[in-house]
């Protein structure tokens, strides 16, 4: 009787703790992001932005939110309006995730949630601070990358 007794117990308990380690069974692979700009310390409507990582690219108009697909690389955002520009990349900050999954998984978590992206998140307001002088660089797609 206390053998069923301690594994009703413990059982849960170990469950939600090997879960609780692993972005990738407990977390969502997408991130909303409230995306802002400022230009001279004076917030700016109406900037066009392009957010790209490894999982995909999204365009907004700021201010406004955007959901995207979280990625273990950084976030590029590239921004315009007459002639103001930024150029930034965002690193994805590893979540509450990391130590449960070297404690509970030997790491194994841990390469799956850089895997997905799901461990990781990126700050959840970008605020991008455009230049009057910056240059206007022609980006070119990765090679091997198709943009439509």
């Amino acid at each position: 009787m206390s053998r069923l007794l301690s594994w009703a117990v413990w059982g849960p308990l170990a469950a939600s703790a090997l879960l609780a380690g692993c972005g990738t069974l407990t977390q969502s692979s997408n991130q909303t992001l409230l995306v802002q700009a400022v230009l001279d310390y004076k917030p700016v409507d109406g900037v066009g932005c392009v957010l790209s990582n490894a999982a995909g690219r999204w365009f907004v108009m700021t201010p406004a939110k955007v959901t995207v697909k979280k990625a273990a690389g950084p976030l590029r955002v590239d921004c315009r309006k007459d002639g103001a520009a930024s150029d930034e990349l965002v690193g994805a900050r590893q979540d509450r995730t990391l130590w449960g999954n070297y404690v509970f998984t030997a790491g194994l978590g841990n390469k799956l949630d850089r895997e997905t992206g799901r461990g990781f998140d990126y700050p959840a307001t970008l605020t991008v601070v455009l230049r009057q002088d910056a240059p206007d660089p022609r980006y070119a797609p990765p090679e091997g990358r198709v943009v439509y």
